[in-house]
C-alpha cells in the first residue's frame, strides 16, 4: 500500500504557467511579508522561495511509537505544513527575515539547530513522531490525517517543552484574536515571547488583477534524512529547488490556518494596527480582533507545561502521559 501511495503522491501537478511567463510585467509578488518586483527581481524572488524550509512526506524513519508507521505518506501533509509554518517563525526569530539560504554554503549554527528540531526522530521536539503522538491527546490516532486546528493545538503544546526557542503560541477561538490574552500569555514566559507566524509588512497593497498564491507542496515523498557524523544535517532535500507552484486563491480550502510571528511587543502592536486598518474594514473577513477577553467566554488561562517525570521530547514517548493535557474544542484558528 505504501508503494502505491508513493507512486501517486509523487505525481504532483506541475503548472505550465510558472513565473517565467510574467517576466515582462510590473506585477508585485509578496513572499511572507516581503515584496518582489517580478519584472526586475525574479531571481531574488525564486531565491527567497527556495530559502524557505520545505517539509514533505518522508519514508524509512523509525516507526512512530516503536510499532507505528515508518512513513507519513497519505496522512502527514497537514503536519508538514505546520512544521513549515513554525520553522519560518524560528528562522525569523534567530536569523531574521532577510536571511537567505544558498546551496552548499555554510550556514549559521542556529540554522542547523532549527533544522534538527524537525527531523523525523522521536527526540526532536517538532518531529512527525512528536506531533503524531501529541495528536492522540486531541483525539487523533497515529496515522490519522490532521486538520489545521489540530496541528495548531499540537504545536502549541509541544512549544511548552521547547526551552531554546521560548515561544508563546496563541491559537484563537471562534475566529477571534484577543489582544489582552496574547499580552497576558507573553508576559508570563521567560526570555522573549513570540506568537508563531510572520511579522507584517508596513503596508498591504495587492493587485486585484492577479490574486494568486505561491505555495510549497508537501505532497511528495522523500527518504528520511538523519544527522551526519559531524552533527550536521544534509539540507539539500529540505529546500524546494524547483519552480514554485501557484494556485488561484478561489481554489483555497476554507479550512485554513494563518500564522503571524511577532518578536517583540511593538511588532504585535504594529500588527494589530495594520489588521484594523487594512483587513477589518472588509465586509467579509477571516477573523476578528478585539481588545478585551469576551465576558461570555471561559476565563483565559495561559498554557503551562504539565508536571511530568520527564521533559522535552521524551515527554510523549508514551501516549499514556498525554492525560495531563485537556482536549481542545474544534475551534477555527488564526495563528500558530
Amino acid at each position: 500500500m505504501e508503494s502505491v501511495l508513493s507512486k501517486y503522491e509523487n505525481q504532483i501537478t506541475i503548472f505550465t504557467d510558472y513565473l517565467e511567463e510574467y517576466s515582462d510585467t510590473d506585477e508585485l509578488v509578496w513572499i511572507l511579508g516581503k515584496q518582489h518586483l517580478l519584472k526586475t527581481e525574479k531571481s531574488k524572488l525564486l531565491s527567497d522561495i527556495s530559502a524557505r524550509l520545505w517539509f514533505t512526506y518522508r519514508r524509512k524513519f523509525s516507526p512512530i511509537g516503536g510499532t507505528g508507521p515508518s512513513s507519513d505518506v497519505g496522512w502527514g501533509c497537514m503536519l508538514r505544513c505546520g512544521q513549515m509554518m513554525l520553522a519560518q517563525a524560528l528562522i525569523c526569530r534567530h536569523l531574521g527575515r532577510d536571511w537567505n539560504w544558498e546551496k552548499q554554503k555554510e550556514q549559521p549554527k542556529e540554522y542547523q539547530r532549527i533544522l534538527q528540531c524537525f527531523l523525523d526522530r522521536k527526540d526532536c521536539c517538532y518531529s512527525i513522531h512528536q506531533m503524531a503522538q501529541m495528536g492522540v491527546g486531541e483525539g487523533k490516532s497515529i496515522g490519522e490525517w490532521f486538520g489545521p486546528n489540530t496541528v495548531a493545538q499540537v504545536l502549541k503544546k509541544l512549544a511548552l517543552f521547547d526551552e531554546w526557542n521560548s515561544l508563546a503560541v496563541y491559537v484563537s477561538m471562534d475566529n477571534t484574536v484577543v489582544i489582552e490574552d496574547i499580552k497576558k500569555m507573553c508576559c508570563v514566559l521567560p526570555l522573549s515571547a513570540d506568537t508563531a507566524g510572520e511579522s507584517p509588512p508596513d503596508s498591504l497593497i495587492a493587485s486585484n488583477q492577479s490574486n494568486e498564491l505561491i505555495f510549497l507542496d508537501p505532497h511528495t515523498t522523500q527518504t528520511f534524512v538523519d544527522t551526519e557524523e559531524n552533527g550536521t544535517v544534509d539540507d539539500q532535500t529540505f529546500h524546494c529547488l524547483q519552480s514554485p507552484q501557484r494556485m488561484n486563491i478561489l481554489n483555497l480550502d476554507p479550512s485554513v490556518a494563518l500564522g503571524f510571528f511577532c518578536k517583540e511587543e511593538k511588532d504585535f502592536d504594529n500588527w494589530c494596527s495594520l489588521v484594523q486598518k487594512e483587513i477589518l474594514k472588509e465586509n467579509l473577513r477571516m477573523f476578528e480582533l478585539v481588545q478585551k477577553h469576551p465576558s461570555h467566554w471561559p476565563p483565559f488561562v495561559p498554557p503551562a507545561k504539565p508536571e511530568v517525570t520527564t521533559t522535552g521530547a521524551e515527554f510523549i514517548d508514551s501516549t499514556e502521559q498525554l492525560e495531563e493535557f485537556d482536549l481542545e474544542e474544534d475551534f477555527e484558528i488564526l495563528s500558530v
